[in-house]
């Protein structure tokens, strides 16, 4: 076999061993292992140690145009947690007459009470919201391997004797989920690189199934306004829930700020003394002040106090946007993309969040 034609089997670039430095790069020695590896792959894996990856946002959307070009089911990945962060905008765009089944991933970090099937109501009705009308909702934990049989099934079934796309954002647990998937199906363990870095996947990766057809495996596209990508590296850890959040309930009287760490902030302006949920990673620290102090508090302490971003990071960070809101229903979750959301429970709220500069804040009804 031609070095030429040989991928990784982790992110499925194309493998080369002239430049280290560059993409698929992979030693001389690991050509003759039947698996093969790209360097980038293996320190990711054994090291969780990332590269920074030479991809343009132009490279994914051809992908996602050839995808729209086959006759094949495409199955969108988002993550439950950030739904609305992890919304592939324009998908319906490019799936042309082909079906699509939406799965929600990492439905393990939302509180139990969660009702299952409230949750995929509503995920229908988001969807049709955001243009898509998936054949199907179905939600899993990839991490934890649940409901894996019943997305394999739902697959066979949809894909009618045709190849399988799985597309999503960078983040949504793509990777894991097709891993859990193969395991399920073959019994191979972790055959695509896996991290809780963007952009893992670098290219197209081939998954034989039974019948000649395949399931493909398309790179995370990058959605600019989230969270993930205003913080340093080591600070994913502290935004990225690993495990089932819990609720923080705040009793606030008017003119009282919430920082969530030094990435956004929420000031309540208005409307009485009452409570706001906090739905964040448990490893974010929330940090309680008056609303006249917040500003001063932001300048002197981001960084330190207010952390993450970390200190050497703020020169980088975006500055903080305000966006003001009047709560006129009961029961509405102020969604900060990529980091959660905070509900609150009754009508007649005024409230200003502030997020970094290009990162969405929206409402939405409330989800729990």
């Amino acid at each position: 076999m031609h070095e030429e034609e040989l991928a990784c089997i982790g992110c499925g670039v194309k493998v080369q061993i002239e430049d280290p430095q560059a993409l698929g790069y992979t030693p001389k020695s690991a050509l003759d292992k039947e698996m093969i590896i790209c360097q980038r792959c293996f320190k990711l894996k054994h090291y969780n140690e990332v590269q920074d990856v030479s991809l343009t946002d132009d490279d994914f959307l051809k992908i996602l145009n050839q995808v729209g070009q086959t006759d094949s089911l495409i199955v969108k990945i988002v993550d439950i947690f950030d739904f609305n962060g992890s919304w592939l905008p324009g998908l319906h765009r490019f799936v042309g007459s082909n079906d699509v089944l939406l799965i929600g991933n990492k439905v393990d970090l939302l509180p139990k009470s969660v009702k299952h099937n409230r949750l995929i109501h509503w995920m229908k009705e988001s969807a049709r919201e955001l243009g898509l009308n998936p054949v199907d909702v179905l939600l899993v934990s990839a991490e934890k391997g649940e409901q894996i049989q019943e997305a394999a099934s739902a697959i066979e079934q949809y894909r009618n004797g045709k190849d399988v796309y799985v597309v999503g954002c960078t983040n949504v647990g793509k990777s894991t989920f097709i891993n859990r998937l193969i395991k399920q199906v073959s019994g191979e363990e972790d055959v695509i690189t896996t991290s809780h870095f963007p952009g893992t996947t670098l290219d197209i990766i081939e998954i034989p199934l039974d019948d000649e057809k395949a399931l493909i495996d398309t790179p995370g596209i990058i959605n600019h306004h989230q969270m993930a990508h205003y913080v340093d590296k080591r600070d994913l850890k502290f935004i990225t829930p690993k495990k089932e959040i819990k609720p923080k309930i705040y009793q606030l009287n008017e003119e009282q700020t919430l920082f969530f760490g030094g990435l956004a902030r929420l000031d309540y302006v208005s409307g009485g003394r009452r409570s706001f949920t906090c739905y964040l990673s448990n490893e974010l620290n929330i940090h309680r002040t008056k609303l006249e102090k917040a500003d001063e508090l932001y300048k002197n302490h981001a960084g330190e106090l207010l952390t993450p971003p970390r200190r050497e990071g703020m020169a980088d960070f975006p500055e903080l946007v305000a966006h003001e809101f009047s709560i006129k229903d009961g029961k509405i979750d102020i969604v900060f993309s990529g980091l959660g959301w905070v509900t609150v429970n009754e009508p007649g709220a005024r409230v200003v969040a502030h997020v970094p500069k290009g990162v969405n804040v929206i409402l939405r009804k409330s989800l729990i």
